[in-house]
């Protein structure tokens, strides 16, 4: 009777556990470096949390396609649980009134910084003074250079020019090494622009966000560059896919890109060349001025049910501390979000020793990171398109103060700022 009774007493706890098990859906975008990522991240956080199965969505193909089909998955009720969107993209779900303010699961803030969440990287997921999301990766803009295109050019990596003038000088004799050879590349994006904007000390908005300001002198010089990169340095008018397909074929030579793709790179060269990273030159004289927009993704929470809230807070938890950082900068380039991760060299200390890439790149982040300019309300998705379409006439040979000056207009206009 006792063993019949503790049998049953046995069944019905499997049940119950089986019925209080929670399954995640999670949502991202970019699969050519987040996919692998992805997987190992749900797979180390269920060995650790066996109680919660984590599914994870089909990938978006950017974070702007991202966005899109969130809202759109709003509309139709089947939002996923929890999502990594681009840091400048998740205002555009709290606008919609979509996330989840997460104060009341981090608590005391004093607390939740000492578990290594810093207050400037809380502040890059901050609104009206409620934390909306969590940075989950980091990085900026730097310099993938092709150091044998650069020696056949008559250069070095030794003196490797510091100024936009002396990239674009050397940028010209690489693109003249032959028709199937470019000298420079960078992204008609609005992240990209942000860069060197920054680089020049310049601002996308002024600081309450009622006026652009990416048309001040600033902003047309940075323009100015994309125009140089083409008339001067060689830039061919291919496509984002194409230039990352062209550097590690080693056939560009200069490539401004995003940090977060270092591994990639690293592996497609192979053989081909060694892959060198340099910073982004800093133009203005006050180097305290100079920003590089933290480009990266941050995790957001968007379910209502209070048991799945649970689950997913433990596993936003889990992939922005110090084993989820280790997992994220390991596998894909990207600086981490987690300052444990930094101090604590029993997590990266031999990944920085034997990566000197990485360390430029993330010396970078802690140097001249500043936050991803999103701009506001629902039409700030739509602006960066404007901005990436008035950017790529620049590059086919439009006048930059012309057009960054109508652009600014425009934006205006489509913010309501006019």
């Amino acid at each position: 009777m006792n063993k019949a009774i503790f049998i049953a007493a046995l069944g019905f706890a499997l049940v119950t556990a089986q019925a209080q098990a929670a399954d995640i859906r999670v949502h991202y975008a970019i699969p050519t470096i987040w996919s692998d990522t992805q997987e190992k991240l749900a797979d180390v956080f269920m060995q650790k949390n066996p109680d919660i199965k984590v599914t994870i969505d089909g990938p978006a193909e950017g974070y702007a396609d991202g966005v899109q089909r969130l809202l759109r998955e709003s509309v139709a009720g089947n939002l996923p649980d929890v999502a990594y969107v681009g840091l400048n993209r998740w205002r555009a779900l709290e606008a919609r009134g979509i996330t989840k303010p997460l104060d009341p699961f981090i608590g005391n803030p004093m607390d939740f910084e000492k578990a290594g969440f810093s207050a400037a990287i809380r502040s890059l997921g901050i609104y009206k003074g409620k934390q909306h999301a969590l940075a989950t990766s980091a990085s900026t803009m730097v310099m993938y250079v092709n150091p044998d295109l650069v020696k056949q050019a008559g250069g070095s990596m030794e003196n490797f020019p510091t100024t936009f003038d002396g990239i674009i000088q050397l940028a010209a004799k690489i693109d003249a090494l032959g028709d199937s050879v470019e000298g420079v590349w960078i992204g008609r994006h609005d992240w990209r622009f942000q860069g060197v904007l920054g680089s020049h000390g310049g601002r996308p908005l002024n600081d309450d966000e009622s006026d652009v300001t990416f048309d001040s002198d600033a902003g047309v010089a940075a323009a100015t560059i994309y125009s140089r990169f083409l008339k001067e340095g060689g830039m061919p008018t291919y496509g984002q896919n194409d230039a990352r397909q062209a550097f590690p074929a080693g056939t560009l030579g200069i490539f401004f890109e995003s940090s977060s793709l270092l591994n990639k790179f690293t592996e497609a060269a192979g053989k081909n060349f060694k892959v060198n990273v340099l910073p982004t030159p800093v133009v203005v004289k006050d180097k305290s001025k100079a920003y590089f927009p933290t480009g990266g993704s941050a995790i957001v929470m968007l379910t209502d049910d209070a048991e799945k809230q649970s689950a997913v807070w433990r596993y936003m938890q889990f992939v922005t501390g110090p084993e989820g950082a280790k997992i994220i900068v390991e596998n894909t380039g990207y600086a981490p979000t987690n300052t444990i991760v930094l101090s604590d060299d029993a997590y990266l200390g031999n990944f920085y020793a034997s990566n000197q890439n990485a360390r430029v790149a993330h010396a970078q982040v802690a140097a001249h990171a500043g936050p991803w300019y999103a701009y506001p309300g629902p039409e700030g998705v739509a602006v960066t398109d404007l901005i990436g379409a008035t950017l790529v006439e620049i590059s086919e040979g439009a006048d930059p103060k012309t057009a960054i000056k109508a652009l600014a207009d425009t934006v205006r206009g489509k913010l309501g700022m006019k």
